[in-house]
């Protein structure tokens, strides 16, 4: 006869499976006689069953290595398929060699929070209205608003819809991902964990039965006011037929959606069409940002031994001061004014550290005077020596004046222009294939006067 053994109905390790991604191992204990029947290739098995108990089509959720439980009774741990909710799961032991199978554990019920932190309904508006003879349909968020993980993401959860009979009390309405609402009332949704506690479940909402001009409300998704650094923000409103949106009294063509997004401050208003009545909200939108200037132009000049002080107003909160030297922070810079002594390029940036993070930067420069020659010059020697290196030309027609120069070579080719010259041509060294060059020069003055001429170039 061949080898057999009897294994016994396993002992729970628990009372219910409350598992997550943060916590899932479950231990059972079980017998069987006699040890001495086992083949070295034997392996032990635990099977879960379905949520009403049943084995017809079990999952096998942990097998032994062959030959590792020789010893009874043993105690094997097992893992809950991130799909398992339900309140009579059960689990059974097998064996391999010789086959055997026990007989059931006792029900037990078994849940995977795969989402188990707060979720939104009605896109967090918490009110909303219905037609007297009708209905509002209240529905779970997807993907949700702002960081919401919706549970709607994990296709094998079902939901439990309730309303509020005081503060702390709640009666069950109906089960599914929304719930048409006939009744007046404070509604809410969890997520279906059976007895197992969660923190899987959604904001209120107070429904009302009203007729047309009833009130509704406007939900801000970055807040309000709300911080315009974070980019623009999601205006919703209650669901309806229909929806047109307002700014300051003024309808938005196209605006007919249930959300709006806008990242400009004002007051808004939607009216919204729920059949045979209607409902309206507004909302007045800031932000949260700030305002500053800078009492210096973009472009400065000093003589030697002069400063430049430059000065921000803001009206930032617990603002913060940064300024910068050709891209370099200065040390011990951090007030609202600075006090420039050297040419170069200046960077002030203000950040506001209190409620709405934000900032604003500053940028200008300071250069040395251009020289103050009276006639346009037509000979320059760029041979590095410091004296006539540069086309010179007079402060009527350089950077600030909004002059446009353009310089041509002898074959009519544009080699130069500009609309902010800083007395800088030749810029690069010029390549001398011919004699003492000769280059053409159109000057043409902001009112549309031309100065004509030509300028010789010699090493």
């Amino acid at each position: 006869m061949g080898a057999q053994i009897v294994i016994g109905a396993p002992s729970l390790g628990f009372s219910q499976a409350c598992a997550s991604p943060s916590f899932n191992t479950y231990y059972v204990t079980f017998t069987f006689s006699p040890p001495a029947a086992l083949n070295i290739t034997n392996q032990f098995s635990v099977e879960l069953s379905d949520a009403t108990g049943s084995f017809s089509n079990p999952t096998t959720v942990f097998t032994s290595a062959a030959g590792a439980v020789i010893v009874s009774p043993a105690t094997l741990g097992f893992s809950l398929p991130n799909t398992t909710g339900g309140e009579a799961y059960k689990v059974r032991i097998k064996s391999t060699a010789p086959a055997a199978t026990s007989s059931n554990s006792v029900a037990f019920a078994a849940y995977y929070k795969i989402q188990d932190s707060p979720f939104s309904i009605n896109n967090l508006i918490s009110t909303g209205v219905y037609c007297s003879g009708g209905s509002y349909l209240l529905t779970i968020d997807n993907p949700g608003t702002g960081s919401n993980d919706s549970p709607l993401k994990y296709p094998s959860l079902t939901f439990n819809w309730f309303r509020e009979t005081s503060p702390t009390t709640s009666v069950f309405v109906a089960a599914g991902a929304t719930l048409a609402v006939n009744q007046p009332g404070t509604y809410f949704a969890k997520t279906n964990y059976g007895t197992c506690t969660s923190d899987s479940f959604s904001n209120r909402v107070t429904i009302t039965e009203s007729a047309s001009g009833t009130t509704s409300s406007i939900n801000s998704s970055l807040g309000n006011p709300y911080c315009a650094s974070q980019g623009a923000t999601t205006l919703s409103t209650i669901n309806g037929n229909s929806h047109q949106w307002f700014k300051d009294g003024s309808a938005i063509a196209g605006a007919t959606n249930q959300t709006y997004q806008t990242s400009e401050a004002g007051t808004y208003s939607v009216t919204v069409n729920l059949g045979i009545c209607t409902a309206n909200a507004s909302i007045d939108l800031q932000t949260s940002g700030f305002t500053s200037s800078i009492d210096v132009p973009e472009t400065n000049t000093i003589q030697l031994g002069e400063t430049l002080v430059a000065t921000i107003t803001t009206d930032a909160s617990n603002p913060e001061f940064k300024w910068y030297f050709n891209e370099t922070i200065i040390s011990g810079a951090t007030t609202n004014s600075y006090e420039a002594t050297q040419l170069g390029n200046y960077k002030a940036v203000i950040t506001q550290t209190s409620g709405c993070s934000a900032s604003e930067e500053f940028l200008f420069s300071i250069k040395e005077p251009f020289p103050d020659v009276a006639n346009i010059p037509n000979l320059i020697s760029p041979n590095g020596d410091g004296i006539n290196d540069t086309w010179m030309i007079p402060k009527q027609y350089v950077s600030g004046t909004d002059t446009q120069i353009v310089i041509m070579n002898s074959q009519g080719k544009v080699v130069f222009q500009t609309n902010d010259y800083q007395n800088n041509w030749p810029q690069d060294q010029i390549n001398f294939k011919d004699i003492n060059p000769v280059y053409y020069y159109i000057i043409t003055t902001s009112n549309q006067k031309t100065k004509k001429g030509s300028i010789t170039v010699v090493k």
